[in-house]
């Protein structure tokens, strides 16, 4: 286990128990001293575990900006087996914010949009300390188009306090370009996982945070804002940063019991920054056993399942199309105004969308008898509200 080259105040238990550690170490080998060094080396790895385990908000936070923690360009090169870098946006120039390539995983490829924050203090200034420019969402935007056009999945690697507000960064549109950012990863025809590997800061982190499936590693945190630019407009004062980290709830924990995301990714003990290695494994593991194998939408609104045509058509993959709601039978339907080309459109929507899905799943045995009636598809049922079976008594 490394020793981090900054100190966290709350971690000031272990560091006092490691020095004893590292004293008895220097001492003769003897067998006393070799025993008495592996009770401590347990003790410490019990007192980590029990510190990690209960750390607030804010010390969340102190942990995803540790200096030491693994960085984009770090899980680049210790995750993939092969990485090609692409460069520039074909607008403005290339920022170095935003890491593109393509990337090798054992037999899988796919394009990889990293954030990066650089690991010394050139590479951050190169980096602008992970804070990106439009251009550096323009390029995630090309690379990500690039991914599409060669059926290729991409990962996404999070880790920014937010995007760049610097004047020349507002008068160049970083606004729109992270809004247009994620517009095209929401029809972008291939599929995405998105990894939080550090800070998640406000739009910085959503222009490129929209995927399939979004995984977060365990003392990473997920926000619309900082906990200091919370509490500077709720309190006036950045003083009260730990009690905004509080009330955001943006820790892992949180968001996976929000659903806002999919999967928390464990950190070996002590955080990333203490096993580079063991936390590569880990993220490793994780996309090798989270890949995008199926495609499901959920509509209304019916657009959702077009997206999902379009994705499925272009990647292959199986396609379930989850209808909450009919659409041309709705009730309201008849009471929309519509003209009679617009009805034909509606209706040759739905059926290209009941014959495209392998799997159409209705919400009530009416409604999944009249889908029976339209399209040759499996036509399955699963009503709203929950199946007593699942809440024995």
């Amino acid at each position: 286990m490394a020793i981090p080259s900054q100190k966290l105040s709350f971690e000031k238990p272990i560091y006092e128990l490691e020095a004893q550690l590292e004293q008895l170490r220097s001492q003769a080998n003897s067998p006393e001293v070799r025993d008495e060094a592996l009770r401590l080396q347990l003790g410490v790895a019990e007192l980590t575990k029990k510190i990690y385990a209960n750390l607030s908000a804010w010390e969340t936070v102190e942990v995803a900006r540790h200096p030491d923690r693994p960085k984009g360009i770090d899980y680049i090169n210790m995750v993939f087996d092969e990485f090609v870098e692409l460069h520039g946006d074909k607008l403005y120039g290339d920022d170095r914010t935003i890491l593109t390539g393509f990337v090798r995983l054992d037999d899988f490829r796919a394009v990889v949009i990293a954030q990066n924050k650089g690991r010394n203090f050139k590479e951050r200034q190169e980096a602008n300390f992970g804070m990106a420019h439009p251009e550096g969402y323009h390029k995630a935007i090309e690379k990500m188009k690039l991914a599409a056009k060669f059926k290729l999945p991409v990962i996404v690697f999070i880790d920014t306090p937010g995007a760049y507000p610097g004047i020349e960064s507002e008068e160049r549109g970083v606004g729109r370009s992270i809004s247009d950012s994620m517009y095209e990863m929401a029809l972008l025809k291939t599929p995405i996982v998105c990894v939080v590997i550090g800070e998640g800061g406000s739009g910085g982190a959503c222009g490129i945070g929209l995927g399939n499936r979004v995984g977060m590693l365990r003392y990473a945190y997920y926000s619309v804002i900082s906990p200091e630019g919370c509490a500077g407009i709720l309190w006036k004062s950045g003083e009260y940063k730990d009690k905004a980290a509080e009330a955001l709830k943006f820790t892992a924990p949180h968001l996976l019991e929000f659903g806002v995301i999919d999967d928390i990714i464990e950190e070996p003990i002590g955080g990333a920054h203490r096993d580079h290695r063991i936390m590569a494994l880990n993220l490793k593991k994780y996309l090798k056993a989270h890949p995008v194998d199926v495609i499901i939408s959920t509509g209304p609104p019916h657009s959702m399942h077009l997206i999902a045509l379009g994705l499925s058509r272009a990647t292959g993959l199986p396609w379930v199309a989850d209808f909450r709601d009919p659409w041309t039978r709705m009730f309201y339907f008849k009471h929309l105004g519509l003209t009679s080309l617009s009805e034909r459109i509606h209706r040759k929507l739905e059926k290209k969308v009941l014959d495209g899905a392998d799997v159409v799943v209705a919400v009530s045995p009416l409604v999944r008898d009249e889908f029976r009636t339209m399209t040759d598809t499996r036509v399955e049922l699963i009503t709203n509200g929950y199946d007593e079976a699942d809440f024995p008594q």
